[in-house]
């Protein structure tokens, strides 16, 4: 591995995912320097950032990357993925970690991603795919339980294009806001329906592996919360926090997770001539019995998931990104195999308004003070520096305060200690973070 002493990685994005991640590489012994683009004001703690360079100019990416003599590009965001950021800075001959865009559709397209599954044989909800409104209304009238469904946009919408529907009037409003109204978009004009998994004491949780298309390197798992409100009401956000370990993911589980979802998806792309390279990030649904069923792939780090993984990551990130990106991923490797710390929590905090929409520019207090409480560190989501100095809100998710501790319950209450001493007009989150671990 002598070849990765003195790297220069480039990340490429500007969120909590972001910053999580290069504060993480930025500890890596091979690594020289850790570049952004665009970067963000807090990530310039960590990385030297390029602000002028946006994560949709592909071509701006590639002449950074080469200009700066980068040996490895990490794509943070999905939305530059599934364009294909990823087949133009190979093309150009730049090792990158992240999926090629045809491989992305698993994430850009929930059809395809059903469609992949049926095929291969992976568990999941039953589902229908819409593209005419007036088709879907009917689809959900006619359900067993009118409206008792999950109405999904079949594109990219920042975690926020999915709907839980209770009844009826629920679905139909689900419904008229992605199709008719297109809320999200184009993302939006195709609709996929997925039965509930409405199981008593099923939970969901998050798991992560890396992959050079055909070797495997498994992280940790953790548990989102993605409804805005307190005991999983309200709307679907981007993530309103997460926890890991998550008790849910028993060593038998874990292996059926394998065996049933992670292996069969990395062979089944290959076997369909789009082989995946990246993280793979599964959402699953967990019965009480260990059964499993996917509920949506991703084909990047998670957001708040990264941020409490990292914290509790105590080896090396950078050989598995290399190793992937440059098909040398080796799972019995000295240098591949990872080393956790016990627990950690993430508390994102936002803006009033979320998930819809918010003012920016409100002046932050008590960061400093914060991020004195122990084992916590701050990762900024949404944030930008003001003239004076002072940290302003600049997007609808802001911090995410994460703290790694003995056990969840010890991260979460540093968490929660750090996020009490930190204020902003219109600040929301949630009080019950890793209840479900408690």
């Amino acid at each position: 591995m002598d070849r990765e002493i003195g790297m220069k990685v480039l990340i490429v994005g500007s969120g909590g995912r972001e910053h999580a991640l290069a504060w993480k590489i930025a500890q890596s012994p091979r690594v020289e320097r850790v570049l952004a683009a665009p970067g963000s004001d807090a990530m310039g703690e960590c990385a030297d950032c390029f602000p002028d360079v946006s994560v949709g100019d592909f071509d701006a990416v590639a002449e950074l990357a080469r200009r700066e003599g980068v040996d490895l590009v990490v794509v943070g965001p999905e939305d530059p993925l599934a364009d294909g950021i990823a087949d133009r800075l190979r093309k150009a001959g730049i090792a990158t970690f992240g999926p090629s865009g045809a491989a992305a559709q698993l994430e850009g397209s929930k059809a395809f991603a059903k469609a992949f599954m049926a095929r291969h044989g992976i568990p999941t909800a039953a589902f229908e795919v819409f593209d005419e409104l007036a088709s879907a209304r009917s689809h959900v009238a006619a359900l067993p339980k009118p409206g008792f469904c999950v109405v999904k946009a079949d594109g990219l919408a920042a975690g926020k294009g999915v709907a839980v529907c209770d009844d009826l009037a629920a679905a139909e409003q689900a419904l008229e806001e992605m199709m008719g109204d297109r809320r999200f978009g184009d993302a939006g004009a195709r609709v996929v329906i997925e039965e509930r998994l409405d199981v008593p004491g099923a939970q969901e949780a998050s798991y992560y592996a890396i992959t050079d298309g055909e070797h495997i390197v498994t992280l940790a798992e953790a548990q989102d919360h993605k409804r805005a409100l307190d005991g999983d009401r309200g709307e679907n956000t981007g993530g309103m926090g997460a926890y890991s370990p998550a008790p849910v993911v028993t060593p038998e589980v874990e292996r059926r997770i394998l065996r049933e979802v992670v292996e069969p998806t990395i062979a089944g792309m290959a076997e369909d001539g789009s082989p995946f390279v990246g993280v793979l990030f599964v959402g699953l649904m967990i019965d009480i019995e260990g059964g499993v069923k996917v509920i949506e792939f991703n084909v990047r780090f998670g957001d708040p998931e990264t941020q409490a993984l990292m914290v509790r990551l105590q080896s090396d990130l950078v050989p598995l990104l290399h190793g992937a990106a440059t098909g040398q991923l080796d799972p019995d490797a000295p240098e591949c195999q990872t080393v956790w710390g016990e627990a950690s929590v993430c508390i994102a905090q936002a803006s009033g308004g979320y998930p819809r929409s918010y003012e920016k520019g409100k002046p932050i207090t008590g960061l400093d003070v914060a991020a004195k409480e122990e084992g916590v560190v701050i990762f900024h989501a949404g944030t930008k520096r003001a003239a004076d100095g002072v940290f302003t809100t600049n997007g609808g998710r802001v911090l995410g305060i994460t703290a790694l501790g003995a056990s969840v319950a010890e991260a979460r209450s540093r968490a929660y200690a750090a996020a009490d001493q930190i204020e902003f007009e219109g600040r929301q989150m949630r009080r019950d973070i890793a209840d479900r671990a408690l």
